[in-house]
């Protein structure tokens, strides 16, 4: 009975869309209680202890840090890779006006905090590394705010705000390859290459075994973590190779094998991938802590580009689109409901924790990064949350007739 009981509750768990959001704020929290106690010492050491992988001769050596920033975020990139690739060939995502809406909201949640954060730190060159940082959206925690809202919020502004930060991935792989990366080693990104093509052989040929995705995949892994771009858009690649073909999916019927992965790998990433990073990556130290370094320019720029930056951006995009009959507000949904949504887009997290780190690799800027981002998501999370539970929800077509 009781192993039944913790079965039924494990299940709850996996399954509810609020869980990931809240197993991630549990990790950042953990990270921060340690890293201001007395085993903060033994919170740094822990992530500098060293990790080695050695093939005769051949070996990497990286601390526990890098392992999980450039390791283990690879499989979170694959992941966002198969679902980007699923919601564009047959999801939400998958006609021009289907997507027009959240693509033009999510290009606004991009653009105005990126402006925000560069009119702050105008003047300083290195400060502007981090224009990107405001710019992105955490999906696990913004769905994970939205599902505490219950049947208060209709579907179908769930599945506008999916889109949104589904598209805003899309928007921060590109902005990692394009502006994040080191010097090229024209060796490594020439063997890449060659995986790369043993990956899209493997797609064309229609290869569903997922052990030959895994061994190329992690022979790009390895070449692109030695040419200088950084490491996790080898996740990305391999899952834009996998192909939409149907597999057996062990109940007796079939489903694709993007889609077969996916659905293994979710739990994987939501409780085991992104709580490790963020706990690796949200302790930061409050010792010394004044107004003034929360008024510095790279967490004040971070953190109104979150909070005001993706509100304006997302809200106003979207209502000129709107506007201008390229798309229409979300069913059932109202003014202030689709406002909320915009401020829900301001939690950066995960994905903004990432750019800040590739921005800025110098220690000395991990404090002002951690403290932008958490303090931008956080409120955010907040207010969203204010405004969409005292929203009324507009009267049905119907009623409003009548």
């Amino acid at each position: 009975m009781a192993r039944r009981r913790l079965r039924d509750a494990m299940n709850f768990i996996q399954h509810h869309e609020a869980s990931g959001g809240v197993v991630l704020l549990v990790a950042a929290v953990a990270a921060l209680i340690l890293a201001n106690s007395p085993l903060a010492p033994l919170y740094g050491a822990l992530l500098d202890t060293h990790v080695s992988i050695r093939v005769g001769e051949w070996g990497l050596d990286r601390n526990l840090l890098h392992w999980i920033n450039d390791g283990l975020m690879v499989i979170f990139f694959f992941n966002v890779g198969l679902e980007i690739k699923r919601e564009l060939v047959e999801g939400e995502l998958s006609s021009v006006r289907q997507a027009a809406l959240p693509a033009i909201g999510a290009l606004g949640g991009m653009i105005v905090p990126a402006l925000i954060y560069t009119w702050i730190n105008w003047g300083d060159s290195h400060a502007l590394r981090g224009w990107a940082i405001p710019t992105a959206t955490d999906i696990a925690f913004a769905i994970g705010v939205l599902a505490l809202l219950g049947p208060r919020i209709p579907a179908s502004l769930k599945i506008f705000l999916l889109a949104l930060a589904i598209i805003d991935d899309l928007g921060a792989i590109i902005i990692i390859a394009v502006f994040y990366t080191a010097n090229l080693s024209l060796v490594a990104l020439s063997l890449a290459a060659a995986g790369i093509a043993v990956l899209f052989v493997l797609n064309r040929r229609g290869v569903t075994r997922t052990a030959a995705y895994v061994l190329a995949g992690a022979f790009v892994w390895l070449c692109v973590l030695q040419s200088g771009v950084h490491a996790t858009l080898a996740g990305v690649i391999t899952a834009i190779a996998v192909p939409l073909l149907p597999v057996a999916n062990g109940n007796g019927g079939s489903e694709t094998l993007a889609a077969k992965l996916q659905d293994s790998l979710h739990p994987w990433v939501t409780f085991g991938v992104l709580p490790a990073f963020a706990f690796a990556n949200a302790g930061v130290s409050l010792a010394g802590l004044t107004p003034e370094t929360l008024l510095s320019p790279i967490p004040l720029g971070i953190a109104l580009g979150l909070l005001i930056g993706k509100a304006v951006g997302v809200y106003s995009f979207t209502t000129g689109a709107i506007a201008l009959g390229i798309g229409t507000r979300p069913e059932s949904s109202s003014r202030v409901q689709l406002f909320g949504i915009a401020i829900l887009a301001g939690i950066g997290f995960t994905m903004s924790l990432f750019i800040g780190m590739l921005a800025f690799p110098e220690p000395q800027y991990a404090a002002d990064i951690r403290i932008g981002v958490l303090s931008g998501s956080l409120c955010s999370a907040l207010l969203g949350f204010a405004i969409l539970r005292c929203a009324k929800r507009p009267l049905p077509p119907a009623a409003r007739t009548g």
